[in-house]
């Protein structure tokens, strides 16, 4: 007989956050696709839509040092949806001051009233009110640097050690607290269509404030006000878009009329760029090997009006077989990674990887350079990019596409050589989401000798 199942509690944001943290937790979903989903099935009024991210993304994001502060008051085994409402209820408490810690108590017994049997509430109720009577512990208290670090910033300790050994423990620090800090909300101007001035007054006259970007001629930074509502966005003048995630069409360096191809495109933030690059003029080839996401590829073209993008879905290290070798002008392979440079944007990333993960990762991103290196032209420029700060799938993985394809050489980035916001060394550029409140990204470019 099954159990009845709980009615949703409609307009209830920690019980919907809660929702949210438990799937995650249970079935590794990600958390950005989940609170779209959670607002319209809990009917979440627009005026509590910002609180709701903040608690999902707030306790995603300082998920160790919640259990840290935790662990003194915590006598026997809980349930895995008790452990998350007590981690929900401590991040407002000792993270959230404007919310009263009375009424934090107050819900989550409410909560767990609802949720589960009689003796739950009042297991929730005194651990929270140990906590407000004695306070949490401070992480100063551990000695051992690593760990120190690890559970202040809520990153495992085998990621902070990898990151210390790359660059060092100061900026791993940084690092690592920049991941806990709320990411900006950036924009790209479609310049197949308009200007950035035209499109930053035609913001601003809908009270959307913006500012110009970091490094990317075409990108704008919104500091308030919601550009999807806009003018601007409906006439396709916009795409949101991390800035970081500009760099590596800027450096593929494409011209009205080229053959271009995105091996690896899906949902086509990167293909439509390239479009924009050219005018709309040429052909663009996505390629994705997930079917079903390729219409997000086509939704994106046409809200933005271009016309240059053919879609294709299929594993994109069997295109010699489709398209025969020396075809391309431009080959751009955006590699499917580990995604530890968008853990700001995707927290629950830092839990559940493994160094395990990255041997695989490694081989399917050399194995699409190698395809690539058929695919373009004599003079063609093949640019290789991922949206992690690993070593092993970054620089390792072009030292190595270098030594196996000798008629290969790394080439200056176009278009991003010689900005002084961008740490370039050896022609390869790294992005640490310290550097200009961005995501982390690698880029790399390479041509036939």
């Amino acid at each position: 007989m099954k159990r009845p199942q709980k009615k949703i509690w409609n307009g209830n944001v920690r019980d919907a956050a809660l929702s949210i943290l438990m799937e995650i937790n249970n079935n590794q979903a990600y958390s950005n696709l989940l609170l779209h989903r959670t607002i319209e099935k809990y009917t979440i009024e627009a005026k509590d839509r910002g609180l709701l991210t903040e608690l999902t993304y707030g306790t995603l994001q300082q998920r160790m040092t919640l259990d840290y502060y935790l662990e003194p008051f915590v006598h026997g085994k809980l349930d895995g949806w008790v452990r998350e409402l007590l981690r929900l209820s401590l991040y407002q408490i000792v993270y959230l001051t404007k919310i009263p810690s009375h009424a934090v108590v107050h819900e989550a017994v409410e909560i767990a009233k609802r949720r589960g049997h009689k003796r739950i509430a009042p297991t929730v109720n005194g651990i929270l009110r140990s906590v407000l009577r004695k306070g949490v512990r401070s992480v100063e208290e551990i000695e051992d640097d690593l760990t120190r670090i690890s559970i202040e910033t809520s990153h495992p300790e085998w990621l902070i050690k990898r990151w210390i050994e790359l660059y060092g423990i100061e900026q791993t620090t940084i690092m690592a607290h920049a991941n806990n800090s709320p990411a900006r909300m950036t924009m790209r101007v479609n310049t197949a269509k308009t200007t950035r001035d035209e499109v930053i007054a035609s913001l601003e006259a809908e009270e959307v404030e913006v500012r110009k970007g970091e490094v990317i001629e075409e990108c704008i930074v919104s500091s308030s006000g919601n550009p999807t509502k806009t003018k601007a966005y409906q006439k396709g003048f916009l795409t949101i878009q991390d800035e970081s995630s500009m760099l590596p069409v800027t450096a593929l360096d494409v011209h009205p009329g080229m053959k271009v191809l995105d091996m690896c495109a899906a949902p086509g933030g990167k293909t439509t760029h390239i479009a924009e690059k050219m005018k709309d003029q040429g052909e663009v080839f996505a390629h994705d090997i997930h079917d079903h996401k390729l219409q997000l590829i086509e939704e994106n073209a046409k809200r933005l009006g271009l016309t240059s993008i053919t879609t294709k879905s299929g594993d994109s290290r069997n295109l010699v077989e489709v398209y025969g070798e020396s075809t391309f002008d431009r080959i751009l392979v955006d590699a499917p990674c580990s995604g530890l440079g968008v853990i700001r944007r995707k927290p629950e990333i830092k839990y559940v990887k493994t160094e395990a993960d990255f041997e695989g990762l490694v081989k399917i991103q050399s194995e699409l350079l190698d395809v690539a290196s058929k695919l373009i032209k004599p003079d063609g420029i093949i640019v290789y990019s991922t949206c992690t700060v690993e070593y092993a799938e970054n620089s390792g993985v072009v030292d190595g596409f270098l030594e196996r394809h000798v008629d290969m050489e790394k080439i200056p980035l176009p278009h991003l050589d010689g900005n002084a916001k961008l740490e370039i060394k050896d022609n390869t550029l790294q992005v640490l989401p310290q550097h200009f409140e961005s995501d982390g990204f690698f880029v790399a470019a390479f041509r036939k000798k």
